[in-house]
């Protein structure tokens, strides 16, 4: 099994190696949302994009961590739709809030949504305490809706967004027909998606 989450954050990283040494890089492909309609690549290409080596590390922590989680278990085809979905409407979002937007935090936002819909039970670590994924997902939700209230540098819409997208995503792939057509050799089955959740409830 390919792991596309692990090509994702080394994309990231070389493109941010790239903003570090050539000038007007990051402003060429940044999300400028009166610029949208004449720069519509830049929904995407955004995304690969971080303001600083900090954003860059917490975000791909992120994708490292629930990414690989959830790629495992949907196989590399869904998660980079869930991904590139995610990121696309947390973009959308951003453009609608922000003057400017860029990183893949909505995209990864996406992910763990996802998450908390196929796999609610598994235990995760957020900000240093254990809790269910599903309850760590409301966690963020909430954190970031007093955001849009608050704001400050952090695109708290596109993570709204993308949170949210995921969560419709993964209920989609909850439904009978989408179980009984998956590649047993590249997911978890349902009997080992169940022993997971029995295991860390």
């Amino acid at each position: 099994m390919k792991y596309f989450a692990i090509y994702l954050i080394v994309a990231c990283a070389l493109v941010f190696l790239v903003q570090s040494v050539v000038p007007g890089f990051t402003n060429a492909f940044l999300l400028d949302s009166s610029l949208i309609l004449q720069r519509p690549w830049t929904i995407v290409t955004s995304t690969f994009l971080h303001g600083s080596l900090s954003h860059l590390a917490f975000n791909m922590f992120a994708l490292f961590l629930f990414g690989l989680l959830l790629e495992k278990f949907v196989g590399s085809k869904k998660f980079i739709a869930i991904y590139f979905v995610s990121g696309i409407i947390a973009s959308l979002a951003a453009a609608a809030f922000y003057p400017q937007s860029l990183g893949a935090s909505g995209a990864i936002y996406g992910i763990i949504g996802a998450l908390a819909t196929l796999m609610p039970k598994t235990i995760v670590w957020t900000y240093g305490v254990p809790m269910p994924m599903v309850a760590a997902a409301g966690f963020y939700l909430l954190l970031d809706l007093a955001g849009l209230f608050y704001p400050s540098s952090v695109a708290n819409a596109a993570h709204v967004a993308g949170l949210i997208t995921g969560v419709i995503i993964g209920y989609a792939l909850r439904s009978p027909e989408h179980i009984e057509k998956r590649d047993k050799s590249d997911n978890v089955s349902e009997k080992d998606f169940n022993q997971w959740e029995d295991q860390w409830m």
